[in-house]
């Protein structure tokens, strides 16, 4: 699984020109799921994401996480984050999980998150051509990837 989180003071989703869901200050996460991703994949996203400290403390130091800060998160769906670019100039999207195994990993990866901030968690549309508004806090944007936890 990939995951660009972006820390944001609003963000949303707007579905043919009408709102779908928005958040206050949170996180704004598009994430991208691969045919290899399972369960530990889900496990150590959902654990990276609520535990990043990337929120500004009193003394504007970034040492809080999401659930310090009781903050909102919106998730959406990107298969363009497994985008192939090394050959030629068209993406190849051929690591993108099919919507068969994407779906359930991508809504059990939503229901995780939500049970561990223990608030609902705002969503795009799987599939769906959406539009993402966002205002980026900082800015502050942070790559994850469960296949190089190094990373």
């Amino acid at each position: 699984m990939r995951a660009l989180i972006q820390r944001v003071t609003s963000a949303s989703v707007s579905i043919q020109q009408n709102l779908f869901s928005s958040i206050g200050h949170g996180l704004l996460i598009l994430v991208g799921i691969e045919d290899t991703d399972t369960q530990e994949d889900i496990d150590w996203l959902v654990q990276k994401v609520i535990n990043l400290r990337i929120f500004n403390d009193v003394n504007g130091v970034m040492n809080l996480s999401i659930k310090d800060i009781d903050g909102e998160i919106l998730v959406v769906s990107q298969f363009t984050l497994h985008a192939d670019t090394k050959k030629g100039n068209r993406p190849s999207y051929i690591r993108a999980a099919k919507p068969a195994v994407s779906i359930p990993l991508y809504e059990h990866f939503v229901s995780c998150l939500a049970k561990e901030i223990q608030k609902p968690i705002a969503t795009g549309q799987f599939g769906a051509d959406m539009q993402v508004l966002l205002t980026n806090d900082g800015p502050v944007t942070i790559w994850l990837d469960t296949k190089n936890k190094g990373y």
